[in-house]
């Protein structure tokens, strides 16, 4: 047995590197910490058969009909009667999103593996709360798994409680992250949002408007916000993108207007565009 009261026992050269806490989180293993944060999601998903996703993005500050009411009751000064007067207004996008995705869970493949137990078309969201949460909680409300890509910041320290514990995952790389909710997603539904949403959103249009993905179903709903917050028109109009760019999505008010459209864009169960087969080819066979 080595001797460890040796003091080269204690020193940290010596530690397993695997073991080794400090190493780990040197700048110089920062490409193993990215391979990790790919690959146990990875690992997770592919022993739950989750082969495609429907992402939705939304913002984390529109509250629940549960919390909408919890400010109103709480109001004191007039600036928070007006804060909760306007997210009470905004709770119909909440109950959009969670109609959504229980429309999505209920009819497109979540719910129903296939021969080979692969699910398709399974929820997945930032994690968080607002209309990430909406998402999460409508799935499960269909009794359906759900996806929630958790990231550490220093203002939402928890996950919302409607994903799938076993699929709750928590990243410290944005860019992890994305590549995980980029690389299953067979749709994308937009709610109102802030600076993450559109960031998340015109992630996926410029992937697909320089060719990194092939084109799949983008709807952003909620046309009263869309049409003030991104003049669309305009950027074509300045030539800073084609007009056939303005093709690559749909702007709806509708839970059932999202999901029609997304179907009629060409949804389909299988592997999606930037699937971990990395085909870029879908299966034949439709949602019901």
């Amino acid at each position: 047995m080595p001797d460890s009261t040796q003091p080269n026992h204690h020193s940290s050269s010596f530690r397993l590197a695997f073991e080794d806490r400090d190493f780990l989180l040197s700048p110089s293993m920062r490409g193993v910490r990215f391979m990790l944060e790919y690959s146990k999601p990875e690992e997770i998903l592919q022993a739950w058969g989750v082969r495609s996703t429907i992402v939705v993005f939304g913002s984390a500050r529109v509250p629940s009909p549960e919390k909408a009411a919890e400010l109103r009751a709480n109001a004191r000064t007039p600036e928070e009667t007006r804060l909760a007067e306007m997210r009470t207004d905004q709770v119909a996008w909440y109950e959009e999103a969670r109609r959504f995705a229980r429309l999505v869970s209920e009819k497109g493949g979540a719910l129903a593996p296939d021969g080979n137990g692969l699910r398709d078309n399974v929820i997945a969201t930032g994690g968080g709360p607002g209309l990430m949460e909406a998402a999460n909680r409508g799935a499960a409300e269909a009794g359906a798994p759900s996806i929630g890509y958790n990231i550490v910041l220093p203002f939402e320290e928890h996950p919302n409680p409607y994903s799938t514990p076993d699929l709750t995952f928590r990243f410290h790389y944005f860019a992890i992250r994305k590549m995980h909710l980029a690389m299953r997603a067979n749709a994308l539904a937009v709610f109102p949002g802030g600076f993450g949403t559109l960031d998340e959103c015109f992630e996926i249009l410029n992937l697909q408007n320089t060719n990194k993905a092939t084109r799949l179903p983008i709807v952003l709903v909620g046309k009263a916000f869309w049409n003030e917050i991104v003049n669309f028109d305009a950027l074509s109009r300045h030539g800073m993108i084609s007009p056939i760019d303005l093709d690559r999505f749909e702007i709806v008010d509708t839970a059932d207007e999202a999901w029609e459209t997304i179907l009629r864009r060409g949804l389909k169960r299988g592997t999606p565009p930037l699937g971990p087969a990395g085909t870029g080819k879908s299966a034949e066979e439709e949602p019901e």
